[in-house]
């Protein structure tokens, strides 16, 4: 009996099942892990909710877990008396050590990442960082600053190595036909039961499971990273498309009526009867801004939260921010306190803001379509006989910033290679702020006028140092990228000593990072970026209430140069005239977001998940599922806008010719 017992035991299918199952609850302790290291953006999950999101989440590992496992079960199952042999054991170890260490390496990475970008990993960061060549400085510091997820990982591998179970010689004494037919039989049944596992379920109309089933156990979308692992999302992003048209609208008519990234300004300014309302007017005005210069800042990590002007009520009107000098420059600008970021990374922003294309589903830079042609605010003005130019103090290359510079029609590109000034690398990313900010006035000065440029920052990024000389000169807040913020706030004061007066400044954030105050985690605040533009001689103040978005800069600034062509845009002109349709439009995976002046609609593709009054509601507690002709209005228009965008990018169709 006992013998009979051990050869059970040992046999190679409860084995596999052992050491399967060893790794589903490593699973589920890592998702506990990310949870509670990253708690402050799921700060209203009940213990019943969460409970929901990690039994959910163990559906999720199993396909990733018999993924990553395919070979190791192959070896373990295959009906041969082979698998008794110590080689043979010992080459089916490996295979299943080398592929569930891996992904238990990339889930606790990503525990440090989600705080960056809000989301699961996908493949698509393969291509984000293919041209950056300190990803092994960066990494290596992350592990050192971020210590407790490094031993937790650690512990985990450690783990998997002492605990695997592995078959040991037995001797099977049936005879040949009788061991063959019962381990063909067990294999046989082993991989039916896989292949549902890997499906996701089983039944005529169950579709394989995708990252998007995620949302139903989530009732906010970021709730999706407690849901998923890490492989998953890796292989599922992988094996999918990036975009299919969901053709809501079959007609072209009725998508247009609705929605059309194609401008025509002049026929915009015309009165009903077809001519100018004030022909005079229009025209002085036009003469007068088109020979301004236009300066363009992307400061990196630049949240609201940060900044005092947007605040006043934080904190019991105490809240002072970490931005004096922005905040003495939004006295006296165009200001939008209800604007947002089109993502959650630095790659997301560059086309959003400068060409008007959002990030919707995958950054634009890194799909397959980032060949297409595209216009962008440097393409419009070379027209016009402006000189333009992009800058960004990070080797030339990283993120993939100066290929995108390049197509869409920046005449020159400053990056690393090209700074003329001190050593004054920052040791992980690029050069400091100040000095590179004066190192842009300088050159900016000597460029031909009217000129065009943009700047991308990076001083206030992960690791968040500062310069040593600066090490207790700014308020270290209560996060460490705050005393940052205030670094490169002095930097843009410093810059402003050598700036040019017959300049168009513009201001916005590529995106938000870390967050203190609870409605900042919310899915409207984690969107939350500064938006404003400034002139020197105070003409533009003044607050502006309609939602705005990264993709109405392009519009905006050329309406205000008077540009009288077409071009081609998502967003809207919101400097010289309200927006036709006042809405901000940005993509939380895995759902769309369409923001009204009070209302958040969510829309997951095919439906409305949630509709939120933010106005009301500002922790987004109470899903009000209101179906008015307002929110009906708010869905249809996102449709279209989904479809314009997905059909033109599949058919390269992103300028206006």
């Amino acid at each position: 009996m006992k013998t009979s017992f051990r050869k059970l035991w040992y046999h190679p299918w409860l084995v596999a099942a052992c050491n399967l199952t060893l790794v589903m609850l490593l699973y589920t302790f890592s998702r506990l892990f990310f949870y509670f290291v990253n708690r402050d953006f799921f700060s209203d999950i009940s213990g019943t909710h969460l409970w929901e999101l990690l039994s959910g989440g163990m559906r999720f590992d199993l396909t990733a877990i018999l993924y990553l496992n395919s070979l190791y079960l192959i070896l373990m199952l295959v009906p041969l008396r082979l698998r008794s042999n110590p080689k043979y054991i010992t080459a089916a170890k490996w295979c299943y050590w080398i592929p569930n260490i891996t992904g238990i390496v990339v889930n606790c990475a990503d525990i440090v990442y989600f705080r960056f970008t809000d989301r699961r990993t996908t493949c698509r960061i393969f291509t984000e960082f293919q041209n950056d060549d300190n990803l092994m400085s960066i990494f290596l510091q992350s592990m050192a600053q971020y210590w407790y997820v490094t031993l937790f990982a650690i512990a985990t591998i450690v783990t998997i190595i002492l605990c695997t179970r592995k078959n040991t010689h037995t001797d099977d004494c049936r005879p040949k036909w009788l061991y063959y037919i019962t381990e063909t039989a067990l294999f046989t049944l082993s991989i039916y039961f896989i292949v549902i596992g890997i499906r996701g379920g089983f039944g005529k109309y169950t579709r394989p499971i995708t990252i998007s089933n995620a949302m139903q156990y989530a009732d906010r979308p970021n709730e999706t990273a407690i849901v998923l692992n890490t492989p998953f999302s890796l292989m599922k992003s992988l094996e999918n498309e990036t975009y299919i048209n969901p053709k809501y609208f079959p007609k072209e008519e009725e998508l247009e009526a609705i929605f059309t990234p194609v401008h025509q300004p002049v026929q915009r300014l015309k009165g009903s009867e077809g001519s100018y309302p004030d022909e005079a007017s229009s025209e002085r005005q036009n003469c007068k801004n088109s020979s301004r210069n236009v300066v363009i800042f992307i400061l990196e990590s630049f949240s609201k939260e940060y900044i005092g002007f947007f605040n006043h009520d934080l904190d019991n009107g105490t809240y002072q921010g970490y931005t004096p000098f922005l905040d003495s420059l939004l006295q006296y600008s165009r200001s939008y306190p209800l604007s947002f970021a089109s993502g959650r990374k630095s790659i997301d922003a560059m086309p959003s803001v400068l060409s008007g294309i959002p990030m919707l589903i995958e950054p634009y830079i890194v799909t397959p379509y980032s060949t297409n042609a595209i216009s962008s605010i440097a393409d419009c003005l070379n027209q016009e006989g402006y000189t333009t130019a992009f800058f960004h103090g990070a080797p030339n290359g990283s993120m993939g910033f100066q290929t995108y510079a390049r197509s869409a029609g920046f005449q020159r590109y400053y990056g690393m290679d090209e700074y003329d000034g001190e050593d004054a690398f920052d040791g992980t990313w690029a050069i400091w702020d100040e000095e590179f900010l004066q190192y842009y006035a300088r050159t900016m000065n000597t460029l031909h006028e009217p000129f065009c440029t943009a700047v991308f920052t990076a001083s206030s990024h992960h690791p968040f140092r500062v310069p040593e000389r600066y090490t207790d000169f700014f308020p270290k807040g209560t996060k460490p990228i705050h005393q940052c913020i205030g670094y490169s706030d002095n930097a843009l004061r410093e810059f402003f000593r050598r700036a040019k007066e017959n300049t168009l400044f513009v201001f916005t954030a590529d995106h938000t990072n870390q967050i203190t105050h609870p409605e900042y985690t919310t899915a409207k605040g984690l969107f939350e970026v500064p938006l404003f533009f400034y002139l020197p001689d105070n003409s533009l103040a003044g607050s502006d209430m309609q939602p705005t978005s990264q993709t109405d800069i392009m519009p905006s600034v050329l309406a205000y140069l008077g540009y009288d062509k077409p071009f081609f845009a998502f967003g809207e002109d919101i400097l010289t005239e309200e927006k036709s349709h006042p809405y901000a439009i940005c993509y939380n995976h895995p759902v769309y977001q369409i923001f009204s002046d009070s209302l958040l609609l969510q829309f997951d593709g095919r439906q409305t998940t949630a509709v939120y009054n933010f106005k009301h509601d500002k922790m987004l507690q109470h899903n009000i599922e209101s179906r008015t002709e307002e929110t009906q209005f708010m869905e249809t228009y996102l449709k279209a806008y989904i479809q314009q965008y997905i059909s033109r990018m599949i058919n390269n169709q992103l300028t206006a010719k």
